[in-house]
């Protein structure tokens, strides 16, 4: 695959070659690829009329559909950059990551304008508004509006870039703090797809259901038409199963990325119904670590020569590491302890194991490495590795190592590496659990106590401040109607970490309703939550 300077050259590229190939399916609407090349140049000029240039910092708060891939790809072809961000975060952090991205231009839907008034958005720095939809009460010229601006002509050049020029701030979902603005080039981009590419084999001509909406910018360099289902990107864990089953079936979906919480829910329903997806290639879950239950349950729907893959990564650096769900039910049964084995990095990406530290590292050195086998912090770098935070000088401090001329992005997670190459995921660095007497990681200690057939997942968090904290699992049951449990279940948790030096000591047990999870993918548990109310129940 060339990597022209902008990405979206691919478009341009494919739009000729394959006219009438579609390029998104959605309930809005739907686009070939010339239309989708010829509409995002429209768009292009008529934004360019705005005043929107190259650089100039863009939110976009859009549903997914036709607008949102039209607008996407027009401010790529000016050279703008990005501003993406979740919506589900909160009108708190919407605003500090609004006002920390210095937006210049605000596209968005009649309700974001609303709140960016309502709360002073980026006050100080916008200039520049359009909405999409009917009601302009807030928000400048319409899509509708811009697109006439832009004139009837169909050619428009792509602003040349370079590999290292800005495309996107994209944020984190704040799982562990304030979301943080994830500078990606256009280098990253291309990488990031090509990886995705050669790595899990994409085909020109798939067909990708694309639950998570900012992966579908992918598909046109990958030659795949995209899937927009019905549904609210903000709950995947939330999903009709129905509506994601209906969308595989009526387009022939070969490829899919799901949420642990999405495939969960999906998954159940269709075991019960004795569903089969039989077009389906390979399925792609991340987001948080996904447990042998839900890769049992969703394997069931798919045919004899699919599976389900869970790559390892961050908005930081995507993708990191890859494994197939055969080979997880493989360790499932020994594993119980040992964290989540993630798999052997992704050609072309590197990553290192380095000793544990809350402090800033300036600078690589070896002496930084542990032996292999033994845990510490992992540290990844490649040309999908991203080398700063917008704005953030702390958290550049904190989370890039210099090395000569190259970055190397700290992940803020702790594992190790077995003897075959394969990376363990052990669990977030700041959500260790220490006490005077030792450190207790949270995935290892969980996946003994997970395997209680009434247990559907569990939390190790750590009431009080290190190193004097106490040890606490919190446990959401399978059954949500008996979410209290009894003091014979308790028992029966507990008494699997009887056998297990590593949670010997965890002697409190709560259990909790429903876990407060991440906006983006319904599946990374907020622990420092989850701590605070274990904290408020034990006082």
């Amino acid at each position: 695959m060339s990597r022209p300077s902008n990405i979206a050259e691919h478009l341009s590229i494919l739009a000729a070659e394959q006219p009438s190939q579609p390029a998104l399916i959605s309930p809005n609407g739907a686009l070939t690829f010339h239309e989708l090349d010829t509409r995002s140049s429209r768009c292009a000029r008529g934004l360019k009329h705005l005043g929107i240039q190259r650089d100039t910092r863009t939110v976009l708060m859009l549903k997914p559909g036709v607008d949102f891939l039209i607008l996407t790809f027009a401010l790529i072809k000016i050279g703008a950059i990005l501003v993406l961000v979740d919506p589900g975060m909160g009108w708190q952090n919407l605003g500090k990551c609004l006002g920390e991205s210095k937006a210049q231009a605000f596209i968005g839907i009649p309700l974001a304008h609303a709140a960016r008034m309502l709360f002073g958005w980026a006050r100080e720095t916008l200039r520049i508004c359009v909405t999409a939809g009917r009601v302009r009460l807030w928000g400048g010229p319409s899509v509708h509006q811009v697109m006439r601006m832009g004139g009837t002509g169909e050619g428009f050049t792509p602003q040349p870039l370079a590999v290292d020029d800005p495309a996107a701030i994209v944020f984190t979902s704040g799982s562990t703090g304030i979301p943080k603005g994830v500078v990606y080039t256009h280098g990253m981009f291309s990488s990031q797809a090509c990886l995705l590419r050669d790595h899990f084999g994409i085909e020109p001509g798939e067909i990708d259901l694309a639950t998570f909406p900012l992966f579908a910018l992918f598909d046109p360099v990958l030659r795949v038409t995209t899937v927009f289902p019905e549904m609210d990107f903000t709950q995947p864990g939330r999903v009709d199963p129905l509506e994601i089953i209906n969308s595989i079936q009526r387009y022939k979906v070969t490829h899919m990325f799901g949420s642990p919480a999405l495939l969960d829910r999906v998954g159940r329903y269709g075991e019960r119904r004795g569903i089969t997806l039989p077009t389906i290639r390979r399925v792609l879950s991340a987001g948080a670590p996904v447990s042998a239950k839900i890769l049992k349950c969703f394997s069931r729907l798919l045919g004899p020569h699919a599976d389900i893959h869970t790559p390892y990564g961050a908005t930081e650096a995507l993708p990191v590491c890859s494994i197939s769900g055969r080979e997880v039910l493989k360790e499932s049964g020994t594993a119980q302890g040992k964290g989540v084995c993630v798999g052997r990095p992704i050609g072309g990406v590197h990553l290192a194991v380095i000793n544990i530290t809350d402090e800033p590292i300036r600078s690589w050195s070896e002496d930084l490495l542990v032996p292999a086998g033994e845990i510490g912090e992992l540290v990844v770098w490649g040309a999908n590795v991203s080398r700063e935070y917008f704005g953030r000088p702390e958290a550049n401090n904190l989370a890039k190592i210099q090395a000569g001329q190259e970055v190397r992005h700290r992940m803020g997670d702790l594992g190790y590496l077995d003897q075959r190459g394969r990376v363990w995921f052990c669990g977030r660095k700041s959500q260790r659990v220490i006490t005077r007497q030792r450190t207790f990681l949270t995935v290892p200690c969980e996946g003994i106590f997970n395997q209680h057939p009434e247990v559907h997942r569990s939390a190790l968090v750590g009431v009080g401040d290190p190193p004097y904290q106490r040890p606490v699992l919190c446990v959401e049951l399978e059954d949500k109607r008996k979410w209290k449990g009894s003091e014979q279940l308790k028992q029966e948790i507990l008494a699997l970490g009887i056998s297990h030096p590593q949670t010997r000591a965890i002697k409190t047990l709560l259990f909790h309703p429903s876990f407060p999870v991440d906006v983006r993918h319904n599946a990374k548990i907020f622990r420092e939550k989850l701590a605070l109310w274990a904290g408020e129940q034990l006082s």
